[in-house]
């Protein structure tokens, strides 16, 4: 779709499941799945969108979803459907891996960047986008090197130690235009460092809010995932983001919707806010 000059394009790397009790943090699950419904592993359904972005002449990739590189075992676990794949969805806008000139990571936990990297024809992981420059906040790419106990589950070194190797990493300092009209914010609260992607052009504004507000479940302020290493942050993040985009008029981008890839926030008679999602039909 057109956002003033510019093109954006979400781009699915396809599906898979999460625990919906991890999803949703204190939220009872007796409330969550009424709009999420669990599997007999009391798994739901995310979706691994990503997003293209058109803009000087530049196609930038945000976010690369899961890859290629997990075994059966992970595929079970996450109950991974890939049929539709980020490489099937960049070939319907006619790109190739080649063509990628940038590549933001919101965060670097393993569904969003674990299509960084891939497997050679000899088993050596290299960087998936070969002319890309792989942008990330300095202080998430620290803090994944480092992993605790807590953190080393999300964190793969196989998805981003090999971009610095090659020298494709670059680091970014907190909230940063990195071309005219697209921005790297700092949103943090699912992890200290996590970046969500601002694009501006003509009056226009479309902002990907990575896992600071991953579904659209997840818009009321106390619905938070049990994964955010700073929930409290968390929620200051969401109000800071759907106060600005109500007042605004800001597209949000979700990144694991299984159903709505992006809308509107409006406000109910109560002052609580709702999505009217973007008349966009799925083209990946």
């Amino acid at each position: 779709m057109k956002l003033g000059q510019f093109n954006i394009y979400p781009v699915t790397d396809g599906r898979f499941r999460l625990d919906g009790g991890a999803m949703f943090g204190v939220v009872p699950r007796v409330i969550w799945e009424k709009c999420c419904p669990a599997d007999d592993h009391h798994r739901i359904p995310l979706s691994l969108t990503c997003l293209l972005i058109q803009a000087h002449g530049k196609n930038i990739l945000v976010d690369t979803g899961l890859g290629s590189k997990q075994d059966k075992k992970f595929h079970r676990m996450f109950a991974v459907d890939q049929s539709s794949s980020l490489h099937d969805a960049l070939h319907h806008y006619r790109l190739a891996p080649k063509d990628i000139d940038m590549v933001i990571n919101t965060h670097l936990h393993f569904d969003h960047a674990g299509g960084n990297t891939r497997c050679d024809e000899k088993g050596r992981t290299i960087p998936t986008f070969p002319m890309a420059r792989y942008l990330v906040q300095r202080g998430e790419f620290e803090d994944a090197i480092k992993a605790n106990e807590r953190t080393k589950a999300s964190y793969r070194q196989e998805n981003f130690i090999p971009i610095l190797e090659h020298h494709q990493c670059e680091f970014v300092t907190g909230t940063t235009e990195w071309l005219p009209g697209v921005s790297m914010v700092v949103t943090p609260g699912h992890t200290k460092y996590h970046q969500s992607v601002k694009i501006e052009s003509e009056g226009h504004t479309a902002f990907f809010l990575g896992d600071c507000i991953p579904t659209v479940s997840h818009l009321p302020l106390p619905y938070i995932m049990g994964y955010d290493l700073f929930p409290l942050q968390t929620l200051e993040t969401k109000r800071w983001i759907l106060d600005q985009a109500y007042e605004e008029g800001w597209l949000l981008i979700f990144e694991h919707d299984p159903r709505i890839e992006m809308g509107y926030v409006h406000k109910d008679p109560e002052g609580k806010y709702f999505l009217k999602p973007a008349e966009e039909a799925r083209t990946a």
